[in-house]
Formats: structure tokens, C-alpha cells, sequence
């Protein structure tokens, strides 16, 4: 953008209008995509995300999707262009699709293979003036395993890779290209489905920005990107600077109860400096021969996702949020793998870098972080559906609590920080799945106590009833406890139980692990952690504590034994009186 579009002065109220409509453009195309698909995991569980980028792959407004892809489609794009097909490559009507972690020998793009990025330029009076992207999560796309899933040890078990390719040309549909990606998978019709979907969808831009350019000009609307910029920018650093200035550290551990030669460590320096932080991973434990590794791209994008969180939703969302953000990530470590690393379940990595970034800056601020969350959460079976005699995924991204901040408690039940997908109702996956709910509940006690209670986790329990059934199961914090915040204590952990209550019952020795081969009718019961607590536990005010029993989240011996009250029988609360020390 040259100076003439630089010196283009903007007025507030037009700004807005433009910055909602483009966050209104992202919403469209992600809606489309939700609304053509066949996959539960985008029709019911939303996985997709949309975006609207400038000619430079700079964000410039997102749809509120799934925290861990929004930010990675600028930066997969942004790899794009100056690594493989830079500006002057793209013609009117490409669509571009790439799944590639590792382009161009790092892992600044694609987040694992099963996410495809869909990049569509956008032009006006024959200019290229930005780009909309969308990332989608599709169901299977081929692997060692179905849907991707077990204990892949390097990229080659996870399925087809795609480096950015035409698979739309001016316009044109490349049957070659699209004869390639629907021979490697187990679910063809879903998956064309699904790759028509996102390429239509993606397209759904072109109309809404043409109509923005054409009122408004395209001197006044550089401009707008410009201001929009400036001013996330300039509102981050307004935050980051109320930070006290210091080095503030903190450790995390991940296959904490030893499954894969666990634990592995993670380790974090903040240095936050006038209006700029730095993340620093240096002592990280380096890259394993496991699926947990994380791309630099998901990596960024969990700290991204984290700063927002500290500095405020009412920032708008876009590429100014990430300017004063430095991260040094060394490279073949957890949180910056390099090839041939297997990285599709990175998101028990990403996962712990929020709650390793909330855990370093509890020192500096603790009134803008939160206490440690549930964590990644798989929770998928592959077998033979017995009515169709072909193969099935059923699968959820099972939810757990969410930590206690500093004015309210955590969230129950929710598919936490950067995964952030729906929960798909139980009836939609019995009809597409070869499975039977027998429960879904909260957990009992298992919320960390403290003057803000943690979420609490459930309990979900259902009956395999299809054939040669094989279990993938994730889970995290199942022995290292989801940490409080200023004398918050810990949540509840997790676990799974195989056939609960019958004669073959036994607990799954880890909580991640190896594929496991179950049989037909066999019942997996999940118990999913709660989050940590925020804040003495005494100064919970007893009638939160009363409610929380009425609820069944809190136990009345737990109600007496952690916070001092008793609820009787006809809804008295009595507490213990608690004396503190004078100050």
C-alpha cells in the first residue's frame, strides 16, 4: 500500500462499518460451510474457520470459531506467498488448498493434515486486493489410522499431504487434483462433500468485499485495513504495557502419568518489556515420536489466543493483536516440530501452553488470568457399522471444566480454550454412529475450590455396537492436578473405565496412548478433569456453596470439609466462622 492510501484519513464511524463488515464476510463463509457439510465434526461440532486477509496475508477480521485455527490461516498463508506462490501467481477464480504442517521445511502452515486451508484471492477492477481463507477440519483423509487417530509416530502415518495447489484454476475444477484427495480416504462421498463445500464457501467472500470496494473506494478502504491494524495495534500495547514490567517463568508437564515415556516438559520465560513481551520456550523438551508435537504455527496461535484473553475481547481481532508478540520457539522442540514429527494430537501441547502462559503471568497479573483447564480431550471409536457393513468414526472432543478467574467460576462441561468446538447432541451421533449413550453428567467435586470454583468436568459412559471396535483416547491431567491461581485449588483428573461395574472392568493404565481394541457391546465410561480454583477457598461466599450442593456440583461432606458450610434438610445454610489475620 503506498502512501497515497496511507495519508487517506478514515472516520471513525466508517471504520466500524467496515470492521463489522468483514467480521460479517468470515461469519458468512463459515456458516456456508456449516451448513453444506456432511461431517459431524463440521455440521455438529462447527470445526471450520474463516477469515479475511489483506494482499499480504495480514488478518484483518475472523469468524469466532475454533481458537487454535484462526490465527493459523494468516500464517499459512503468509508461508504461501513467500515461499510457493507469491501475489502475481493467482488469477481470478483460483481456490488454493494446502494441508502441508511442514511447507517449505518449517511448520509455518497447516496445523495437522486433517485441516485443509482453502485460500481465495479477492479482486477488484482487476487489482488483487486480499485473500479469504478457510481451514476445515475433514473427517479422513486417509493415515495409518481412521480419522487420523492413535499413536502416529511420524508425519507419514497421518494421511495425504498437499503442498498449495490449484485445485480450482480461473474457475475450473482440477478433476486430477480432486481424484487424488478422494482415493486417499475411508469416507469418499463425505469427503467430496465436504472439499466442494469449502470451496464453494470460500468464494462466498467475493460478492460482500466487491460491494465494500465499490462503495467506498479503494484509496478509503486501504485505508481502513491500515487504521484497523494500527489500532489493535496500538490498544494491545496500551494492555501489555499496564503489565508490570519483569522475567516471570513457569513449568508444565504433559504425559504427565508416563504413557509414551512421559513426562515431557515444557518450560516458559515471559519478559515483558514498556509495550512489547517476549515468550521464550528455550529448556522445552524437544520433539517426540508421537503425535503431541506442535507446529510453530499452533504454537503462536495458542499464544495469540492467550494474550487475547489477558488483554480483552473488546480489542477487534486481527493481525495489529500480534505485533507486540515475540516468541523465540527453538526449532525440533514440543512447541516448533520439524519433520518427519507427527503433530495431530499438537493440541495436548497447545493446550498447555495457555495454561503454561496464564501460569508465568499469575505472577504479574492474577486478576486477568485463569486457573488451569481441563485440557485436550479425544474421545473416538473406529469399528464396522453392522447396518452398513462399512467403516465408522464416532467421536467427540469431550469437554471438561474450565479454570475460576478472579470474578467468576469456570465454566462446566465445555470443550475449553483453544478448541472451543460444540458439543454434538447425543441423538445426531447415534444415528450416524454405531454407538448408544448410557450417561452424560456432571462430576461431582471434581471443580477446584476456592473463593471462584472451578468448572467441573462429566462423566460420559456409552455402549460399542459396532463390530472390531478400536478406542482412541486423549486425555491430559490425569496425575499433574489442573493448578489454581492465588490459593485456588487444584481440580479433579481424569481417567477411563472399560466396561464400569461389570465382570471385565478395568482402567485404562494412561490417559493417551496406543490404539485400544475393545469388542462389540463393550461400554467406554470417560471421566474428564475439572478446572482449578481461584482465591482462598474460605471467602467463597456460603451461599454460592449452597448452591453448588443444590446443583450436585459440589458434595455436602466436600461443601463442610473444604469451605466451612452446611446445607440441612430444610435449606438452612450454617458455615464456619473464619478468622483471618489482621493486617
Amino acid at each position: 500500500m503506498n502512501a497515497t492510501h496511507r495519508d487517506t484519513r478514515v472516520d471513525p464511524v466508517t471504520l466500524e462499518i467496515v470492521r463489522n463488515a468483514l467480521v460479517s464476510t468470515a461469519q458468512r463463509i463459515t456458516r456456508r460451510m456449516i451448513r453444506s457439510a456432511k461431517s459431524f465434526i463440521v455440521k455438529e461440532m462447527e470445526d471450520c474457520s474463516a477469515s479475511v486477509l489483506d494482499v499480504n496475508g495480514q488478518l484483518l477480521a475472523e469468524e469466532a470459531g475454533p481458537p487454535i485455527q484462526l490465527s493459523t490461516v494468516g500464517i499459512c498463508l503468509q508461508t504461501v506467498l513467500s515461499k510457493v506462490l507469491p501475489a502475481d501467481k493467482w488469477k481470478p477464480g483460483d481456490v488454493v488448498l494446502v494441508n502441508d504442517p511442514f511447507l517449505a521445511g518449517e511448520s509455518l502452515a497447516a496445523t495437522h493434515t486433517n485441516d485443509y486451508l482453502a485460500f481465495y484471492p479477492l479482486f477488484f477492477d482487476a487489482e488483487l486486493i486480499g485473500f479469504s481463507g478457510l481451514m476445515v477440519h475433514h473427517l479422513d483423509i486417509g493415515g495409518m489410522n481412521m480419522a487420523t487417530r492413535g499413536w502416529n509416530r511420524e508425519i507419514y502415518h497421518e494421511g495425504l499431504r498437499l503442498p498449495p495447489v490449484k485445485i480450482v484454476r480461473e474457475g475450473v475444477i482440477q478433476q486430477d487434483i480432486m481424484d487424488i484427495i478422494l482415493t486417499n480416504t475411508r469416507t469418499r462421498d463425505v469427503h467430496e462433500n465436504d472439499v466442494l463445500s469449502q470451496i464453494a464457501s470460500v468464494k462466498a467472500a467475493e460478492q460482500d468485499i466487491e460491494s465494500l470496494f465499490r462503495k467506498y473506494g479503494k484509496d478509503l478502504m486501504y485505508a481502513c485495513f491500515e487504521a484497523l491494524i494500527a489500532h489493535s495495534e496500538h490498544r494491545t500495547r496500551e494492555e501489555i504495557r499496564s503489565i508490570p514490567d519483569g522475567s516471570y517463568t513457569h513449568e508444565e508437564l504433559i504425559l504427565d502419568d508416563g504413557a509414551q515415556g512421559g513426562p515431557f516438559k515444557l518450560q516458559l520465560k515471559v519478559v515483558k518489556a514498556g509495550s512489547d513481551i517476549t515468550f521464550d520456550f528455550t529448556g522445552t523438551d524437544k520433539q517426540v515420536a508421537g503425535p503431541i508435537n506442535s507446529p510453530l504455527a499452533t504454537t503462536l496461535s495458542a499464544i495469540y489466543y492467550t494474550m487475547r484473553c489477558v488483554t480483552g475481547s473488546a480489542i477487534p481481532s486481527n493481525e495489529g493483536c500480534k505485533r507486540p508478540i515475540k516468541v523465540i520457539a527453538p526449532p525440533g522442540t514440543l512447541v516448533n516440530a520439524r519433520s518427519p514429527a507427527a503433530v495431530y494430537q499438537r493440541m495436548v501441547v497447545c493446550h498447555t501452553v495457555v495454561d503454561l502462559v496464564m501460569g508465568a503471568l499469575a505472577k504479574a497479573v492474577p486478576e486477568r488470568v485463569m486457573g488451569d483447564s481441563c485440557g485436550c480431550s479425544y474421545n473416538w471409536v473406529h469399528s464396522i457399522d453392522p447396518r452398513s457393513d462399512s467403516a465408522k468414526t464416532f467421536g467427540e472432543v469431550a469437554p471438561g471444566g474450565l479454570g475460576a478467574t478472579h470474578a467468576a467460576d469456570g465454566i462446566n462441561v465445555m470443550a475449553c480454550h483453544v478448541t472451543n468446538c460444540h458439543i454434538p447432541p447425543m441423538e445426531s451421533m447415534e444415528i450416524e454412529s454405531p454407538v448408544l449413550y448410557l450417561q452424560r453428567e456432571f462430576r461431582s467435586d471434581t471443580g477446584g475450590a476456592g473463593e471462584y470454583r472451578g468448572g467441573v468436568g462429566q462423566v460420559l459412559k456409552y455402549k460399542i455396537l459396532g463390530k472390531s471396535p478400536m478406542l482412541a483416547h486423549t486425555s491430559q491431567k490425569s496425575k499433574s492436578l489442573p493448578q489454581g491461581v492465588a490459593g485456588g485449588k487444584p481440580g479433579d483428573g481424569g481417567g477411563w473405565i472399560i466396561n464400569e461395574g461389570l465382570a471385565a472392568e478395568h482402567r485404562l493404565q494412561y490417559a493417551t496412548g496406543e490404539l485400544e481394541p475393545l469388542v462389540e457391546h463393550d461400554t467406554v465410561t470417560h471421566m474428564t478433569p475439572g478446572g482449578g480454583g481461584y482465591g482462598d477457598p474460605h471467602r467463597r461466599n456460603p451461599a454460592a456453596v449452597a448452591a453448588d450442593v443444590r446443583a450436585g456440583l459440589v458434595s455436602p461432606e466436600k461443601a463442610w470439609s473444604v469451605y466451612g458450610v452446611r446445607l440441612d434438610s430444610n435449606g438452612t445454610i450454617s458455615a464456619k466462622p473464619i478468622l483471618y489475620p489482621s493486617t
